[in-house]
C-alpha cells in the first residue's frame, strides 16, 4: 500500500478555527475555539486519510526571506488577536499528545516547509495531502500531490487536483504562482499589476503561459491600457511572482522518514481534553477515566415488565426519559430507577399503566434524585401526572457549583466526577435527522446508567455544595424554583391569533409604506435587505462616507448607520425597516410557530442553568428580548391575553432593583439615605454629582446621572459611558470621577470587591451564588479589565435575580396558601406576570407587592409597581 504524508499548515488552520467558531472558554477561562476546531479537523484527517506520515508546519516569525526583496510584505496583516496567541501553546501540545511532528524554521514560512517536505516526499513515491485555508499551497499541486483548502470554516474543503485546477481556473498548478505575480495577493501584501484581477490574469496566461512570456511579447496583447500596466510595472510582475513562490529548498533539518506517524497517546490526549474541558471529545476518543467505580464496571439492571412495590424505595433516583428535547407533549420512552434494591429500566408503557408506579412518584414522601426537576415534572404533568418528592437535581446542583460549566449534560457531570461510563445522549439516539430510538436493551442500559451516575453524585455534590456554603441557595431557592417554573411552563399564556395576525397585516403595510419612501430617497428600487446592494445605494449612489468596509463590500451594519443618522434622511428609514422586519419575522411569525394548536398558547420554556449571573432566559419563544422600546415592538403584547374570559392581566416589577441591592452591598450612606426617603435615585445622584439643588437639576443632568447609576451596575468604562451620553472619552472618565467622590461607599465596594476576586478568584451574591473569574489575574488588559467590570456587578445583578426568584417561590405557595384562583404565568427580567379573575384584583394590589417586597430584606426598602388590564400591554 502507498504510504501517505499529511502536511498541515498550523498557522493557517488555527486562524480559521478561531474565526469560524465562536469563543469558547474553559472553566479557567482560557479560550479554547481555536483548540476546538484544530482537535476535530485533525480527529477527521487520522480517520479519513490513515496517514503513514504526518507534520503540522508552523510560521516562526514575521520576518521571512522575502521581507529582503519587498519589507511591506504581508505588511497589511492585523495583529493576531490575543485570544487567540494564547491558544497556540496548548495547540502545540495538543499535537504531542498526537504524536505528530511540528516544525518552524526561521526566516521561512510553513509553505516552504511544506514545499520542501512534499517535494522530497513526491522523489520517494508517496502520495501527499496538504491542508491549508490558503490558495498559495495550490502551485505544490501534482499527480501525486492535492491540496485540501478549507472552505466553510474547517470542515468543508476543496480538494485541489490538476484536473479540479484545469477546470476551475483553466491553468496549470505551475502557474498559479504566475496569476499571484499578475494580479497580486491582498493578503499577503504582494502588490502584483495594478488594476489586474483574476480574470485578466487568467486569460494572459492562457494565451502566454508564464508571466516571463507575456512581458516578452507585450506587443502581442490587446487594449492599449492594459499594455500600458504591464509595460510600466514590468519589476513590479516579476517581483510579486517571486514573492508568491515556495521555496522548495529550505534547509529544513526534518526528513520524510522523521515524521511517521503511529497514532496518539491516549492518556495525554484524555488529561488535555479534560483540563480544556473538551468532555464531547472523551467519548469520541473512547477514553476511560482512571477511577472507574465498580459499580459501572460490572451494572446489573433489570428491564421490567410488571412493576413491584418492593423496588420503588423511599430513596431513588429517577431518570423520566424523553427522546424529544423539547418536552412539552414530548413522548417519554422509558423511566430509569436507581436505590439499594438494584437498577431498573422501566419501558413508559409498562410504568404508565402501574398503578404501583403512579403511586410512588406521586407521593411526596418518596424522595427522589432527578437529572433536570422541571423538565422531568413537565412531561409528566401533560401526562396527567404529578411528579412528587423531588428533592435533589443533579443539574441545578452541578450548575451552581460551577455556572461556567456545561451542566445540561448528565454525561459529562458525570465523566467530571469520574463516572465515564455513561454516555451523551447525542451518542446513543444521533443527532439531527438521524436521530432515532436505539434497540430496548441498547436504550435500558444508556438510561439505567445515567440513573446510577445520579444515586451516586448526589452525595458528592452535595458535599461540595455545603463545602461551598451554598446547600441552602440550592435546597430554599433553585430546587423550589424548578418546580415553580414548571407549573408556569405547563401553564402558558393564551396568544389572541386575530390580534397577532392584525398586527403581521399592519407591521406588512408599514413596511410597504417604508420600501416606497426608501425607493424614492434612494432614486431607485434595490433589494433593501441585500447589504451588497444597499452599500452600492448609500455609498456610490448617495455618496455617502464610508465608515467601514468589509471582505465583500462596503458594511451596513446598524452601528455603522446609526453613525451615518444625520448625514442623509434615508437612514432612519432603513433602520425602522430593519427593526419592522425583525419585528415581523422574529416575533409576529415567530410566535406563530410556537403556539400550540389545543392550548392556544405558548408554553415557553425557561432555562435555569445557564446565566452566571442567576438570571433566568427563556426560549420557544424567547419573551425576555421583545423590542418594547419600538411602538410598534410594545404592541406585541396586544396578543398575550388571559386565559378565561372577565380575567386580566396583572403585572408587577421591582423598581431600580439593582440600584438598591448596589445601596445595601456598597453600605453607601447617600444612597441607603436617598431610598428610605423615597427620592428620586437619579436627581438625587445629579445633585450630589454637579453640586446643584434639586430645583436646579435639568433633565440633561439627570439623563447623565440615570446614565452613570446604571452603568456602574454593569460595571461602567469611561468609553461605555461616552458611546451611551455621546459625550467624550475624558469627560466620561471625569463623570465617574466625581461620581465616585460623591459616593464613596460605592467606591470603597468596587475595590474591595476587586480584590476580594483577585484573592479568591471568585465573587458571590448576598445568598451565596458564585461567579468564578479566572481572567482577574490576566496580563492581558482587555481580559483583566472585563474581569474586573464582571466582578462588581456580578453581586448586584445576581442578587437581584435572587431576590426575584424568591419572590415567585413565595408568590407560587401564598396563591395556594391564600385559595386564589390566579396563577403565575412569566418572569421578565425585573417583572412577575399573573393572570387574575377581575374579583380577585383587590386581593393581588396587597398581596404581590407586600410579598415581592418582603423577598430579602435589605438596608433600603424594596419597591414594587403593579399595574393590570385586558392583555399584557394594558398591564403597563
Amino acid at each position: 500500500m502507498t504510504k501517505k504524508l499529511v502536511l498541515i499548515d498550523g498557522n493557517s488552520i488555527a486562524y480559521r478555527a478561531f474565526f469560524a467558531l465562536p469563543l469558547l472558554n474553559n472553566d479557567k477561562g482560557i479560550h479554547t475555539n481555536a483548540v476546538y476546531g484544530f482537535t476535530m479537523m485533525l480527529m477527521r484527517i487520522v480517520e479519513e486519510e490513515k496517514p503513514s506520515h504526518l507534520l503540522v508546519a508552523f510560521d516562526a516569525g514575521k520576518t521571512t526571506f522575502r521581507h529582503e526583496t519587498f519589507k511591506e510584505y504581508k505588511g497589511g496583516r492585523q495583529k493576531t488577536p490575543p485570544e487567540l496567541s494564547e491558544q497556540f501553546p496548548f495547540i502545540r501540545e495538543l499535537l504531542d499528545a498526537y504524536n505528530i511532528k511540528r516544525y518552524e524554521l526561521a526566516n521561512y514560512e510553513a509553505d516552504d516547509i511544506i514545499g520542501t517536505l512534499s517535494a522530497q516526499a513526491e522523489q520517494e513515491g508517496l502520495d501527499v495531502k496538504v491542508i491549508s485555508g490558503d490558495k498559495d499551497l495550490l502551485q505544490l499541486v501534482s499527480d501525486r500531490v492535492t491540496v485540501d483548502i478549507t472552505r466553510k470554516g474547517i470542515t468543508e474543503v476543496d480538494s485541489y487536483t490538476p484536473a479540479f485546477i484545469d477546470e476551475k481556473y483553466g491553468i496549470t498548478p505551475e502557474q498559479i504562482v504566475d496569476m499571484k505575480g499578475l494580479m497580486g495577493d491582498s493578503s499577503d501584501n504582494i502588490p502584483g499589476v495594478p488594476g489586474v484581477g483574476e480574470k485578466t490574469a487568467l486569460k494572459l496566461l492562457k494565451e502566454h503561459h508564464t508571466v516571463e512570456q507575456l512581458l516578452e511579447s507585450i506587443d502581442q496583447v490587446s487594449g492599449k491600457k492594459l499594455k500600458e500596466k504591464l509595460e510600466e510595472h514590468k519589476e513590479l510582475a516579476i517581483m510579486s511572482k517571486k514573492l508568491a513562490t515556495i521555496f522548495r529548498e529550505a534547509p529544513i533539518e526534518v526528513k520524510v522518514e522523521d515524521v511517521s506517524y503511529e497514532g496518539h497517546d491516549n492518556e495525554k490526549l484524555a488529561a488535555l481534553f479534560k483540563e480544556l474541558g473538551f468532555n464531547s471529545l472523551l467519548d469520541k476518543l473512547g477514553y476511560e477515566a482512571e477511577e472507574i467505580h465498580e459499580e459501572f464496571e460490572d451494572m446489573n439492571y433489570e428491564i421490567i415488565t410488571s412493576v413491584r412495590e418492593e423496588m420503588l424505595t423511599t430513596h431513588s433516583a429517577l431518570i423520566v426519559e424523553l427522546f424529544d428535547e423539547n418536552y412539552h407533549h414530548a413522548d417519554i420512552i422509558g423511566f430509569g430507577i436507581a436505590n439499594e434494591t438494584g437498577n431498573y429500566f422501566i419501558p413508559a408503557d409498562t410504568a404508565l399503566e402501574s398503578e404501583v408506579f403512579l403511586s410512588w412518584i406521586s407521593d411526596e414522601q418518596m424522595k427522589k434524585v432527578v437529572f433536570n426537576a422541571k423538565k422531568s415534572a413537565v412531561s409528566l404533568k401533560w401526562k396527567g401526572i404529578n411528579l412528587k418528592g423531588v428533592y435533589h437535581d443533579v443539574m441545578i446542583a452541578s450548575y451552581i457549583i460551577n455556572p461556567s460549566d456545561s451542566n445540561d449534560d448528565l454525561a459529562t457531570i458525570a465523566k467530571q466526577k469520574g463516572y465515564s461510563q455513561v454516555q451523551s445522549d447525542e451518542a446513543v439516539y444521533g443527532k439531527g435527522a438521524k436521530r432515532k430510538v436505539p434497540e430496548q436493551d441498547i436504550l435500558a442500559e444508556h438510561v439505567v446508567r445515567k440513573a446510577l451516575a445520579a444515586y451516586h453524585l448526589e452525595n458528592q455534590l452535595t458535599d461540595e455544595l455545603k463545602a461551598n456554603e451554598q446547600y441552602k441557595l440550592f435546597e430554599d431557592l433553585e430546587m423550589p424554583l424548578s418546580l415553580v417554573l414548571g407549573d408556569m411552563e405547563h401553564q402558558g399564556v393564551k396568544i389572541d391569533m386575530n390580534r397577532l395576525n392584525t398586527m403581521g397585516t399592519e407591521i406588512g403595510e408599514r413596511l410597504d409604506e417604508i420600501e416606497k419612501n426608501i425607493y424614492r430617497l434612494a432614486g431607485e428600487s434595490f433589494n433593501i435587505n441585500s447589504p451588497k446592494q444597499l452599500g452600492v445605494v448609500l455609498f456610490e449612489t448617495l455618496n455617502l462616507p464610508v465608515i467601514k468596509k468589509t471582505k465583500t463590500g462596503y458594511s451596513t451594519s446598524a452601528d455603522v448607520l446609526e453613525q451615518l443618522a444625520d448625514k442623509h434622511e434615508i437612514i432612519s428609514e432603513i433602520l425602522h425597516y430593519r427593526q419592522l422586519g425583525k419585528l415581523q419575522s422574529t416575533y409576529i411569525e415567530g410566535l406563530k410557530k410556537v403556539v400550540y394548536e389545543e392550548t392556544n398558547k405558548v408554553h415557553t420554556r425557561f432555562t435555569q442553568t445557564l446565566t452566571q449571573t442567576g438570571r433566568l432566559s427563556s426560549t420557544d419563544p424567547n419573551l425576555q428580548n421583545i423590542p418594547i422600546r419600538l411602538e410598534e415592538g410594545k404592541k406585541i403584547r396586544q396578543a398575550f391575553v388571559p386565559s378565561q374570559q372577565d380575567w386580566v392581566i396583572f403585572a408587577a416589577d421591582y423598581s431600580q432593583i439593582e440600584l438598591r441591592v448596589l445601596a445595601h452591598i456598597a453600605n453607601d450612606e447617600k444612597l441607603i439615605e436617598a431610598f428610605q426617603n423615597d427620592l428620586d435615585i437619579h436627581t438625587k445622584t445629579a445633585m450630589d454629582v454637579f453640586h446643584v439643588e434639586q430645583d436646579e437639576v435639568t433633565s440633561n443632568m439627570r439623563r447623565q446621572a440615570k446614565a452613570v447609576n446604571f452603568g456602574i451596575v454593569y460595571g461602567i468604562s469611561d468609553y461605555g459611558l461616552s458611546q451611551s451620553l455621546g459625550i467624550t472619552r475624558k469627560e466620561a472618565g471625569k463623570f465617574i470621577e466625581r461620581y465616585l467622590e460623591s459616593f464613596p461607599g460605592v467606591k470603597e465596594y468596587m475595590d474591595d470587591i476587586i480584590r476580594d476576586a483577585k484573592e479568591k478568584g471568585y465573587v458571590t451574591t448576598l445568598l451565596q451564588r458564585r461567579r468564578y473569574l479566572p481572567e482577574i489575574t490576566s496580563r492581558n488588559f482587555n481580559l483583566r479589565s472585563f474581569a474586573e467590570r464582571t466582578a462588581m456587578n456580578t453581586p448586584i445583578q445576581g442578587t437581584a435575580a435572587d431576590i426575584i426568584k424568591k419572590a415567585m417561590i413565595h408568590m407560587a405557595e401564598r396563591l395556594k396558601e391564600e385559595g386564589l384562583q390566579s396563577k403565575l404565568l412569566l418572569q421578565v427580567h425585573d417583572e412577575l406576570i399573573f393572570e387574575a379573575p377581575k374579583e380577585e384584583i383587590e386581593t393581588l394590589k396587597k398581596l404581590v407587592p407586600e410579598v415581592m417586597e418582603q423577598a430579602l430584606e435589605l438596608k433600603v426598602p424594596l419597591k414594587v409597581d403593579y399595574s393590570y388590564g385586558d392583555t399584557w400591554f394594558d398591564a403597563k
